[in-house]
């Protein structure tokens, strides 16, 4: 993989990231890598998720919180979001 790609890759997983939280920073930019490596294998091999599941349930419940906490971050954007928009039309 040449540096090139690698830097935009990086560039639009931050504002994926961005765009699903609200926040771009290094640590939610990691939580975000793993929550979406995690989702594709469960929905593409569920059996391996399940077998890493039984396998390592520490992560398992890991993985639970990190899936939470990405939505509780997303459903604070989109509530955010609701707001502000909001706003201007009560102004009118």
């Amino acid at each position: 993989m040449n540096s090139r790609f690698a830097a935009e890759f990086e560039g639009l997983v931050e504002k994926y990231t961005e765009l699903l939280t609200g926040d771009a920073s290094a640590e939610t930019v990691e939580k975000i890598k793993a929550w979406a490596i995690y989702n594709h294998i469960h929905k593409t091999m569920p059996a391996l998720a399940s077998h890493w599941n039984q396998q390592h349930p520490e992560g398992k419940a890991d993985v639970r919180k990190l899936f939470e906490e990405v939505r509780d971050l997303n459903q604070k954007l989109k509530a955010a979001n609701q707001q502000a928009e909001a706003k201007p039309e009560q102004e009118a």
